[in-house]
């Protein structure tokens, strides 16, 4: 049985970014393996991925749409927008989910267009895909969206959204039966993409 519920992914839209914080949690069975893994990719310039579920399946597949994404401004000279990409994306997961080997994964992505602004967007394994200024994946995310929904306003600045993601993590901290002891934030505006510090009970205090 895969573990993807028991990781957690947060993102949020901003007036001007888009911020995704995902734990580093790698656990196979009752074992935690590695608390540091990255599991936020950086797509393009302007574009990142936050992707959950089995290490094998996440890697792959992070890598092959990285460097999909990265032939086709090879071979036309310009960027997937974010939308684009994602669409991209969510084709492929369809496409694989009806072969005999499909990815088990949850995925966020977040990217900024400078004719759109920033834009992020929520799928899942079966390859349903919508447009949101905010989500979650895991039993993380579900004690997170309430305060989401609570805290969230459209211009939203950066600091703001940081604030906000710690409320979450401090709540999965606090009611969540799996440890889940880092999650790393990756922020993505008009000056590209760039790591923030990462959120622990350290950090938290």
């Amino acid at each position: 049985m895969s573990n993807i519920q028991l990781q957690c992914l947060l993102g949020i839209q901003g007036k001007d970014f888009v911020m995704i914080a995902a734990d580093q949690t790698n656990s196979h069975s009752i074992m935690v393996m590695k608390d540091d893994e990255d599991k936020i990719y950086k797509i393009s310039d302007k574009l990142a991925m936050g992707i959950i579920g089995d290490s094998g399946d996440t890697n792959q597949f992070a890598e092959y749409i990285a460097k999909n994404i990265q032939l086709y401004k090879m071979r036309n000279s310009y960027e997937l927008g974010p939308s684009a990409a994602a669409n991209f994306t969510r084709r492929n997961l369809a496409e694989y989910l009806r072969s005999s080997t499909p990815y088990f994964v949850n995925i966020l992505m977040g990217g900024y267009d400078k004719e759109n602004g920033p834009e992020l967007y929520f799928m899942d394994y079966l390859a349903s895909s919508i447009k949101v200024p905010f989500a979650a994946h895991g039993f993380g995310g579900f004690l997170s969206l309430s305060i989401m929904d609570r805290q969230y306003k459209k211009d939203l600045t950066e600091q703001e959204a940081y604030d906000i993601l710690k409320l979450c993590v401090q709540e999965v901290h606090r009611r969540l039966f799996v440890s889940l002891p880092n999650f790393q934030v990756t922020v993505v505006n008009k000056d590209g993409v760039r790591a923030l510090p990462v959120l622990n009970s350290k950090s938290l205090q």
